[in-house]
């Protein structure tokens, strides 16, 4: 099944015979278009008669002062429709567009120090170097050596207690 391409020449020929025809139907279509404008001229606005004094020329002027005011009402009233139709189809679209959403990129795992989150977040001008594992072993744990015979009264254990307490609140 071998198609055979078309040649150049042919190729130009056919392209230059659909131009041709275009260009006609486009002459054709403004033809048409005045002969239409004419017709509907001739329809709605018959031919003024100038013929008269001058008070039949004023009350033409006249009515053709109301004629255009009623127009230009018209006009108003569907530049306003239009306006409005405008305003709720951009809401649609925003409506729209909050109900699709916005995807949000997945999240990746980063391994960062704890140094490199701080400078990300605090940015590059200020240095933060912080040893956590040094602040988290700053309280130790004391190792007393009492046999449990001899715990002894109630209040000392108590005091234990509360130095106990005030050493984690000074950490």
């Amino acid at each position: 099944m071998s198609e055979k391409k078309m040649t150049s020449s042919r190729k130009h020929h056919l392209k230059s015979l659909m131009l041709s025809i275009a260009a006609n139907w486009i002459e054709q279509e403004k033809k048409d278009l005045i002969v239409a404008k004419a017709a509907y001229m001739a329809e709605h606005c018959p031919a003024p008669s100038l013929s008269g004094d001058q008070a039949a020329l004023m009350e033409t002027c006249k009515k053709l002062h109301s004629l255009l005011d009623k127009v230009d009402e018209e006009r108003y009233d569907l530049e306003v429709k239009v306006g409005k139709a405008n305003k709720e189809i951009e809401d649609l679209k925003i409506k729209v567009v909050d109900l699709a959403g916005v995807k949000k990129p997945a999240l990746k795992r980063v391994r960062m120090s704890a140094d490199a989150m701080l400078k990300a977040l605090l940015g590059s001008k200020h240095t933060v170097n912080m040893d956590l594992r040094a602040n988290l072993k700053q309280v130790k744990k004391e190792v007393k050596e009492e046999s449990t015979e001899t715990v002894g009264d109630w209040r000392k254990n108590i005091e234990d207690k509360a130095d106990r307490k005030k050493m984690f609140e000074t950490a």
